[in-house]
């Protein structure tokens, strides 16, 4: 499994900037689908869901939040990329919680942290050992 790169628009980036902001102090999440296109992951929807842990350094994605995203992707023909979370205080890499949580070694983990005054966006692959910084263009 070769090493992909995160394409997704700056009104993507701003809807994920503007969800993960909103939910301040706590921790917010989301979900990404698109098209794979050779080594190219291409976001073409965010689905910005609910924090039901209400902390700021815990998230879940609910299945249910997970099945509408799910059932809108495979209507509008896009598969599920992965998801992002942001982290309001620390660096945006992947903590030991993080890779606890990455399930699925196709999806792509993107992390935006808040911690400084310019937010820093990484996307991030786990293959159940190690994390791996992923290519990430906002076009």
């Amino acid at each position: 499994m070769g090493m992909y790169t995160v394409r997704l628009s700056k009104d993507d980036y701003q809807k994920i900037l503007d969800h993960c902001r909103a939910g301040l102090p706590n921790e917010a999440c989301g979900l990404l689908a698109g098209r794979v296109q050779g080594d190219v992951k291409l976001v073409e929807r965010v689905y910005p869901c609910q924090n039901p842990d209400a902390s700021p350094e815990h998230f879940t994605i609910t299945p249910q939040a997970q099945l509408a995203a799910i059932r809108d992707a495979r209507a509008n023909g896009l598969a599920m990329l992965g998801n992002f979370h942001s982290h309001p205080a620390t660096p945006p890499r992947q903590s030991e919680e993080d890779k606890r949580l990455s399930y699925d070694h196709d999806a792509s983990y993107l992390i935006l942290s808040l911690a400084q005054e310019q937010p820093v966006l990484n996307s991030f692959h786990f293959d159940g050992v190690e994390s791996t910084k992923e290519k990430l263009e906002i076009v």
